[in-house]
């Protein structure tokens, strides 16, 4: 359930814009901010707040590699699948990524330190085959560097929240 915190604080982001309705990512964002994660409960509570059907906002969270519906890492690994990357070794990488992490494409490690996800374009294609890691962008990547790029990553406080950059806190 939202807190009320997050409730009116996405009650006012509607009243930004002059179509409630496009404040709807900033707000996910918000949600999301709550629980690092967006429930399907949580996922309701939103298109109550903008009157709209759950399955446009399941939609919009299924859609974005931003918007989670389970539990993430504390690192989050994105790494490019896109033309660039594809064809210069990207899914090596994403492979090899998984296999030293031993977990499948979008799953989060045992510990719970890291997220990988298979994404679409990344917009970096000049440093293919690259990787977001955490807020980072890293490449281009040669797989013999992964151990050394997943200590880096453990040595940052995780993935940054958007809300957070906004100025906005965990409830």
């Amino acid at each position: 359930m939202l807190n009320e915190e997050i409730r009116n604080s996405i009650l006012e982001l509607q009243k930004q814009y002059p179509q409630r309705r496009s404040a709807l990512i900033p707000a996910l964002h918000l949600a999301q901010m709550q629980e690092g994660y967006l429930p399907r409960e949580i996922q309701d509570e939103v298109a109550a707040l903008f009157n709209i059907d759950p399955n446009e906002v399941n939609a919009v969270v299924t859609f974005y590699d931003m918007f989670f519906e389970e539990p993430t890492g504390k690192h989050i690994l994105h790494v490019c699948k896109n033309v660039s990357c594809m064809l210069r070794g990207g899914d090596g990488l994403l492979s090899r990524l998984c296999h030293k992490l031993r977990i499948a494409p979008g799953g989060t490690t045992e510990d719970e330190e890291f997220t990988v996800i298979a994404s679409e374009c990344l917009g970096a294609c000049d440093r293919a085959p690259m990787m977001i890691v955490d807020d980072k962008v890293v490449g281009p990547v040669n797989p013999d560097d992964l151990d050394k790029i997943l200590e880096e990553a453990k040595k940052g406080p995780g993935h940054p929240c958007p809300a957070e950059l906004l100025g906005g806190s965990h409830g």
